[in-house]
């Protein structure tokens, strides 16, 4: 059996072990007995198996089997600082469960030493549960940004994170409230100019209004202005909860729709990522689709929450851009294998209560198999985020952005009782890593090709 100790932590490198990934074009790659060479800089150099390679490249990998190697996880929705709070506030309301719970989490760090302790053991959970790139909103405290960006700077994740802005209601009670929009626009803008692109962009931008209930109008179309201005991402919360809808229908009379609040201020786009995306209606599911705004699925946040369930297959059909999201602490763990798992449970109830329309529509509601998932959770995280040409499948010429995952782990009655056989289906092998999933089950995470702390 492998072990840690046999692991590169750095490029260049080769290693030996089955390779599971999407690919680009559609399809699945698999290779029983697999290569992947990683070059010095990085990047994937080749992908084949062990019966087309040479023996000298044979001779030099590092054999992982019966280990998998598969791309790493991209987490298109997290919050840094409610990580702590993960599994707390089950089926609050939304608006509840932001004033009891998150908002006072988030004003502790008003103290930047707390986000310097707090921020590298984030960083290395996401990495221990198969997440190498995440985008995630912080708090609206510069100096506990500064500090999140050089805690991931410091560990190696790919990492997209973004100071919250707030202006209709913040729970910072030290601002002026005349001087709010200035203030964080300017933040917001500096943070970029520190980060934004960093390390050759594995370190990247995102202007962040909380969502509109928190944001007048005037904070949303001049931070959807920023975000352009600067080429950063730009990330919000869209129709989550059916008590928030009716808030900003109340805040916002003039707009059509949630999604209208938003297009108002001219911030949809491909660049745009709106987290849940629940409760859309027809017009705001199309303008979506038409403006190229990716979205955000949170499937373990919805349902821990209680705020519905999305129909995936409904906004896969409709050419929305979809990736996976945590959540956390909304959602109660960082696994994305998990988030696999709930959303999976959550698409077979929503087609078990409508049989009529399964019936009528069977393409509309049919459930994702697990290499699907697997797909949503990389590659359609990556084209979320624009991505795509750089990371969320193993193939020649993308970033070695790559997690190594033990089967065994997955086990009903551990590795010596399990029939392997079984694993020799792709569809099986991810089915049984996405059903079973354990925490301890990722080996290890590299992002180019550099070890990442945290997996053991």
């Amino acid at each position: 059996m492998p072990s840690a100790a046999s692991l590169p932590p750095a490029p260049p490198f080769t290693l030996r072990a089955r390779v599971v990934s999407p690919l680009g074009e559609g399809g699945v790659l698999d290779l029983a007995d697999g290569l992947v060479e990683v070059d010095d800089g990085g990047r994937i150099a080749a992908v084949s198996t062990v019966d087309d390679a040479s023996p000298e490249t044979v001779g030099s990998a590092v054999d992982l089997r019966p280990w998998v190697v598969m791309p790493g996880l991209v987490d298109v929705h997290a919050h840094l600082p409610q990580v702590p709070n993960a599994g707390l506030g089950y089926a609050l309301p939304l608006l509840d469960w932001l004033d009891r719970l998150t908002f006072p989490t988030e004003r502790s760090w008003a103290d930047p030493d707390l986000a310097e302790r707090l921020a590298p053991a984030i960083f290395r959970a996401f990495a221990a549960s198969g997440t190498t790139t995440v985008l995630a909103y912080g708090v609206v405290y510069e100096a506990a940004m500064d500090a999140s960006f050089s805690a991931a700077e410091a560990h190696g994740i790919r990492a997209i994170l973004g100071k919250v802005m707030m202006d209709r209601l913040t729970y910072d009670e030290t601002i002026e409230p005349s001087t709010i929009l200035d203030r964080t626009l300017r933040e917001s803008a500096d943070l970029a100019g520190r980060w934004h692109g960093a390390d050759g962009g594995r370190l990247g931008y995102a202007v962040t209004p909380r969502f509109a209930v928190s944001c007048t109008a005037e904070l949303l179309a001049e931070s959807a202005a920023l975000a352009r201005d600067l080429g950063c991402w730009w990330q919000s919360h869209v129709s989550e909860d059916r008590g928030e809808i009716a808030e900003v229908a109340r805040l916002f009379p003039e707009a059509r729709d949630y999604v209208d609040v938003y297009d108002r201020a001219g911030a949809l786009g491909p660049r745009s990522v709106l987290a849940h995306a629940i409760h859309l209606s027809a017009r705001e599911e199309a303008r979506l689709a038409e403006t190229g705004t990716p979205v955000a699925h949170c499937p373990t946040s919805n349902l821990f929450i209680g705020a519905g369930v999305m129909p995936l297959t409904e906004r896969l059909a409709a050419g929305l851009a979809v990736g996976l999201g945590s959540d956390v602490s909304g959602g109660p763990e960082l696994s994305l294998f998990g988030v696999m798992r709930t959303g999976a449970y959550a698409q077979q109830a929503l087609r078990s209560l409508a049989p009529e329309r399964a019936a009528m529509e069977p393409d509309a509601v049919e459930p994702l198999a697990p290499l699907d998932w697997l797909r949503l959770a990389t590659l359609g995280g990556a084209r979320a985020l624009g991505l795509d040409r750089v990371i969320g499948s193993i193939e020649v010429g993308k970033e070695a952005d790559l997690i190594l995952v033990d089967p065994g782990r997955t086990a009903p009655l551990g590795p010596e009782l399990d029939d392997a056989d079984l694993l020799v289906d792709a569809s099986l092998l991810v089915s049984r890593l996405i059903f079973r999933a354990q925490f301890d089950m990722v080996r290890a995470a590299w992002v180019r090709g550099r070890q990442l702390e945290g997996p053991s």
